[in-house]
């Protein structure tokens, strides 16, 4: 090839180049074009379902496109966390979720994580409450340890196999100085049965929160022995935080968006910037605190990888005290 022509070749790829980005960033640029689907990896009318279609809805005013609410539950959650994972990183297909994608791979159902995606923002955290039932000689989360040394072998907590509430105990036998091998974790397959077991006091404990439990504190059917977060919640602020107890640990379920690996950053801005005022929507923040007793917690770019990070890193620590065979 002569010098002319290698000349001509290269000016034409460089062009060709140009125009690509070009057209790569006044697509970003013009960013939503279309309606966004948003992949919640759970049934219609549970507490993640309707935090996400809340915010969603409001959000979707900020992005001037609708985000339709896709539900796909099954497998643990992850037929609906699979299906973003490959899905186009093109910022028309969302995940709505929560802890599930890390407890997934810990429990080696699925060989990916927190990093197989693209962390838009936090939005939210349901704060986690050890229980017992109304009749239980247990007053308060810090007297559960003695209640189990006096009890070896006896003491029934309820948990739902490789979910959040079975890491929730693992942490917290941890964290009170209760060996695992003195309890019985008794497995349920969903919450509404752990509610029927605790209410006919067929175990001893169970994990709830305000959207699971709330309604049984308030009528007195259940008592709430400690809250599993650095303050106390407005709607039972006469039970004190774990912390408070003596018990140094935070749970909770912690509800994000999460985009596909690849994802542009100008498209996972406008995505966050979206949700962020969103959630500074007074009557949304009011829902979410007071209907489903979760607090509002906005975190994006860094804050939000580095909240995965050490959210992983407490989840890896407690799954050492699990044997998922059993």
């Amino acid at each position: 090839m002569t010098r002319s022509k290698l000349t001509l070749t290269t000016a034409i790829a460089a062009v060709g180049l140009a125009s690509s980005l070009a057209f790569t960033s006044t697509a970003q640029a013009d960013y939503p074009e279309q309606d966004i689907r948003l992949v919640i990896p759970y049934g219609p009318g549970g507490a993640t379902d309707i935090i996400f279609r809340l915010i969603s809805q409001e959000a979707e005013q900020y992005l001037g496109e609708s985000i339709v609410p896709v539900n796909m539950a099954g497998a643990g959650a992850t037929i609906g966390s699979r299906n973003v994972l490959e899905s186009d990183p093109d910022g028309y297909t969302l995940l709505g979720s929560h802890d599930t994608i890390a407890l997934s791979k810990l429990a080696g159902t699925v060989d990916y994580s927190y990093d197989a995606f693209e962390p838009i923002a936090l939005l939210t955290q349901t704060i986690n409450i050890p229980t017992a039932h109304a009749n239980h000689e247990v007053q308060s989360a810090d007297e559960i340890a003695e209640y189990v040394r006096e009890n070896p072998g006896q003491v029934r907590f309820s948990m739902i196999p490789s979910s959040t509430d079975h890491f929730f105990w693992a942490q917290f036998f941890q964290e009170a100085g209760i060996d695992m091998a003195d309890v019985r974790l008794v497995g349920y397959p969903d919450t509404g049965e752990q509610v029927s077991a605790l209410m006919a006091e067929e175990i001893d404990f169970a994990m709830f929160n305000l959207p699971s439990g709330g309604s049984f504190f308030e009528d007195g059917t259940f008592r709430p022995l400690g809250i599993a977060h650095p303050e106390r919640l407005d709607s039972l602020s006469d039970v004190p935080t774990l912390r408070e107890l003596g018990i140094e640990m935070d749970h909770s379920t912690s509800r994000g968006i999460f985009a596909p690996k690849g994802t542009p950053q100008e498209i996972q801005d406008t995505i966050a910037d979206a949700y962020g005022q969103a959630l500074e929507n007074e009557e949304v923040r009011s829902r979410i605190e007071n209907e489903f007793g979760s607090v509002v917690r906005f975190l994006a770019g860094d804050d939000y990888l580095e909240f995965l990070d050490e959210n992983e890193a407490a989840l890896s620590a407690a799954a050492e005290n699990i044997d998922f065979q059993n």
